[in-house]
């Protein structure tokens, strides 16, 4: 593995309406982070939240963050290299799925 991935986490503070009973974006955020740590121990990757009201001036992040809003995409939506690898509820086996394509070993 040589780079560095970014893994994207599109939210809000609110819930998604479609999204009831499940964790807020936030702690979707960290509980994702916490998992990929723990799969894939001493290896590199980068977590970004965007709150997809307030999103960076970032024109990627940006428009994604409108893109979400406008076609209705249930929040959070999770992004690795313009992939969406989960949305409203995703799921690990996905987003490890998808590091593997790029070089992250499980130990």
């Amino acid at each position: 593995m040589t780079n560095t991935v970014e893994i994207v986490l599109y939210g809000a503070e609110q819930l998604c309406p479609s999204c009831v009973n499940l964790p807020s974006s936030k702690e979707t955020f960290e509980w994702l982070e916490a998992a990929i740590s723990r799969k894939f121990p001493d290896q590199p990757f980068k977590m970004t939240y965007v709150d997809i009201y307030q999103p960076p001036q970032e024109s990627e992040k940006e428009d994604f963050a409108k893109r979400v809003l406008e076609e209705d995409l249930f929040y959070p939506v999770v992004v690795i290299k313009d992939k969406i690898v989960g949305e409203g509820n995703p799921r690990l086996k996905t987003i490890f799925s998808e590091l593997e394509k790029y070089g992250y070993r499980s130990i």
